[in-house]
């Protein structure tokens, strides 16, 4: 049974919501406000709504400093630092559902996947090919229908991103299959773009909703 974990306060809404929906924030030595992204670090933390826009309020109306009771030194750069460690959290968790053999690469073996796997999730890399995007598209279209447009394809890493994750070179394309690693990533892919302000849906698909998907998995039969 999951451990759950009471709510915190944002220091800028002062609305209560659950960890997974905020970022924690400590004090080094040097009254430097740390991001804490694993919610591990020692000492008093303080939790702000994990969006790049209420890290950057909380920063301008010094609320760090009222919140620690003390000198708070927040770097004018604190959320682009905290954007690029979820960056490399994405990008490890890509890594991590790799090592757990859920990761297809290569642009034949994606478009067989979609029919023939369970797969939850399609990766470009930013700067793939729009032939090839729109063709694995037209796959996966031809067997979710409708339900496209809830179904992620993430484009948010580059090749150079891509390989380093996968171990691999010129990685375009590639395929999320159900199993072990794939919820930790995604989830990780949706915290990233929620920092940003940006949907979860980058697809040009559908409604652009951004919800996760509910949907079975491609390659699974409806009830």
């Amino acid at each position: 049974m999951p451990r759950h974990e009471p709510e915190r306060t944002c220091i800028v809404t002062r609305e209560a919501k659950g960890p997974a929906e905020l970022i924690r924030f400590v004090l080094g030595p040097d009254h430097q406000v740390v991001p804490d992204l694993r919610h591990k670090l020692p000492g008093r933390g303080v939790w702000v709504t994990a969006q790049a826009s209420m890290v950057e309020e909380a920063a301008k109306r010094r609320l760090f400093s009222r919140a620690f009771k003390t000198d708070a030194k927040a770097p004018e750069t604190l959320a682009q630092d905290i954007d690029r460690m979820l960056r490399d959290d994405l990008r490890q968790g890509l890594a991590l559902a790799n090592k757990a053999g859920t990761v297809i690469t290569g642009f034949f073996k994606v478009e067989s996947a979609i029919t023939d796997k369970p797969i939850v999730a399609l990766i470009h890399a930013a700067e793939a090919a729009e032939d090839g995007r729109r063709k694995l598209a037209n796959q996966l279209r031809k067997r979710l229908g409708d339900a496209i447009s809830h179904f992620p394809v993430i484009q948010d890493l580059s090749i150079d991103e891509l390989d380093l994750a996968l171990g691999r070179s010129h990685v375009i394309h590639a395929a999320l299959v159900a199993g072990a690693g794939s919820d930790g990533f995604l989830n990780r892919w949706h915290r990233y773009r929620s920092f940003g302000g940006l949907d979860a849906d980058r697809t040009g698909l559908g409604n652009g909703t951004g919800e996760p998907t509910t949907m079975k998995p491609a390659g699974t039969e409806a009830e």
